[in-house]
């Protein structure tokens, strides 16, 4: 596992792929967050990072996809895939080591992004006015969040030999886990019956308010688990 693992992060980081993808990820992220009016922290009054918080998520829809897509899709595509699969590596070590890799790229995503937090920690006034437990709390979701977008990124390059394919419909699945249930619930009339509770949003706001639920926990483990194990059903169906 840890073979694949270094085998993807060095393939990554030699490419011109992450640098663009994070790149565009952060200049999206900071134009969001200090030069357009309507989320600029400028215009709050107050020092905090709601804004990243709640745009990060959106961007982290196209973000993740673009890391993702090649995982398993070119390895088929090439027919590389067969060749790794005659090492002595199982599917598991094979699909973790990739999701472990992609993780890590969208966490090297998020740490540039401490930067802010220092820039509107030293903005308070007093200096250090902010919540940091609240922002702790929401890196920490943010981190779940992109854990479980991973996790259906590699999925959506399991069905599929196009990375093109591969991406969108990563991006159309963690479109809908984080929000579909959400507007489900509001056109349907059925907010009544927790149908909201079945979205990321849900759980993800949670966490984000600073206090770290074992049931929010509970629920991004078991829906990264769920995305992990049909990736490995899909990839074992090639034995069939």
């Amino acid at each position: 596992m840890l073979t694949i693992l270094k085998k993807e992060i060095t393939a990554y980081l030699s490419s011109m792929v992450a640098y663009i993808t994070i790149g565009a990820f952060l200049l999206v992220l900071g134009l969001f967050l200090w030069v357009f009016p309507e989320s600029s922290i400028l215009e709050y009054g107050y020092s905090g990072l709601d804004s990243l918080f709640s745009t990060a998520p959106y961007l982290f829809m196209f973000l993740i996809p673009a890391v993702t897509m090649r995982s398993l899709a070119e390895e088929r595509k090439e027919g590389t895939f067969e060749l790794l699969a005659t090492r002595p590596l199982t599917d598991w070590q094979i699909i973790i080591g990739k999701y472990l890799a992609c993780l890590l790229i969208v966490l090297f995503a998020l740490l540039p992004t401490l930067i802010y937090y220092y820039t509107v920690y030293t903005l308070g006034n007093p200096v250090g006015n902010i919540d940091t437990g609240a922002v702790i709390g929401s890196y920490i979701g943010l981190f779940l969040l992109g854990g479980a977008f991973v996790a259906i990124g590699i999925f959506a390059s399991s069905i599929t030999n196009n990375q093109i394919i591969a991406f969108t419909i990563a991006v159309f699945l963690c479109f809908f886990a984080f929000s579909g249930f959400d507007s489900l619930s509001q056109m349907l009339s059925l907010q009544s019956y927790g149908l909201e509770n079945f979205g990321i949003n849900e759980h993800y706001q949670s966490i984000s308010r600073g206090v770290l639920d074992t049931r929010d926990l509970l629920y991004f483990l078991s829906f990264i688990a769920v995305f992990v194990a049909t990736t490995k059903t899909i990839l074992g169906g090639r034995k069939w």
